[in-house]
């Protein structure tokens, strides 16, 4: 029998309690030929607070965890009686696999995501934003340019009724 993925629906904030559980449950079991891989995709996310960067990690599908195994009916009553774990997602009692194009999908995401860290929250062009450090603190501004990859915005700020331009970093603004 062939190995195909499978989404377990969880308990939100429970994805890596329900991958533990799974993984040792499958050891004590020795399951180990039949279930090769347990994935809560996640990215990495960037912010910043007071004035430190850190780096977090952010679940891509919260309350959900992907297994690659053989479904039979030792595995399934293993999932289904993992402690976190509500369902297999599928039509009533029977789960469904996913599509070998639907995975490959999730996991290059997976990839690219785990490599350069996103900023938490994203800007865009005629945004308004109220400047919250820095010597404009308190000043708003409508976003002239984004720039990504250094998270950088040019805000156009009134300073003594004048527009002008001011270039700030992502973690100096906030959405009004």
């Amino acid at each position: 029998m062939a190995k195909k993925w499978y989404v377990l629906h969880t308990q939100t904030g429970q994805e890596e309690k329900v991958k533990a559980g799974l993984e040792s449950r499958i050891e004590a079991k020795s399951l180990e030929d039949k279930v090769s891989n347990i994935l809560v995709p996640t990215e990495k996310v960037s912010e910043v607070k007071e004035g430190k960067r850190r780096i977090l990690h952010r679940k891509f599908f919260p309350g959900y965890v992907l297994i690659e195994m053989e479904l039979d009916e030792e595995t399934w009553y293993l999932i289904k009686s993992t402690p976190g774990v509500s369902s297999f997602i599928g039509s009533g009692n029977k789960p469904l696999p996913l599509k070998e194009s639907e995975i490959k999908v999730i996991i290059q995401q997976t990839k690219e995501k785990k490599e350069k860290p996103q900023p938490r929250v994203l800007f865009e062009k005629n945004e308004a934003v109220r400047i919250k450090e820095g010597p404009f603190t308190n000043f708003s501004g409508v976003i002239e340019g984004v720039n990504p990859d250094k998270q950088k915005l040019k805000v156009m700020v009134s300073i003594f009724g004048r527009s002008t331009p001011v270039e700030l970093e992502y973690w100096q603004v906030e959405k009004i």
